[in-house]
């Protein structure tokens, strides 16, 4: 799990960030549009609604050293369900590093998609809902093909 921070802030929820979940198991992502200045309990929310509910309960659960992470509204939620917590390191985010090539990917998929005008246009013909997108290219990535699923 982590962030792409810094993105333009759209829509009637102004998002300005996404957490970025990806499944070890079926290396399954999952792209939630957030705020950077969400609190550990809306983080928590989101993921019990959006993550959870899909995946079923973590075993582990690999991210950085994030406030939001380390509350101690997470350490009880951690102990409830059972789930074992890994963090990475600065400079040293191989832990997390399923998450962090995730990240890349996303942003290339954005990349490209702003590059080719695809998306949601409005007068000024620029696509200004960039989290509109993330269904769609969560669709994608698991309809295409990779080394790690043949």
């Amino acid at each position: 799990m982590d962030w792409v921070t810094g993105l333009q802030p759209r829509g009637d929820r102004s998002y300005n960030s996404c957490l970025v979940t990806v499944d070890r198991f079926s290396k399954t992502p999952i792209f939630l549009p957030c705020h950077k200045d969400d609190t550990a309990i809306n983080t928590a929310l989101l993921i019990c609604n959006r993550v959870i509910s899909w995946t079923g309960k973590f075993t582990n659960i690999n991210s950085d050293r994030d406030p939001k992470f380390t509350s101690a509204l997470w350490t009880n939620l951690y102990q409830l369900f059972g789930t074992k917590l890994s963090f990475s390191t600065a400079y040293h985010p191989q832990p997390d590093g399923l998450a962090e090539r995730m990240i890349q990917t996303l942003e290339d998929m954005v990349r490209r998609v702003f590059a080719y005008g695809v998306g949601f246009m409005e007068g000024d013909g620029f696509t200004h809902h960039w989290f509109t997108l993330l269904p769609a290219l969560e669709l994608v990535y698991k309809t295409s093909i990779h080394a790690s699923n043949n």
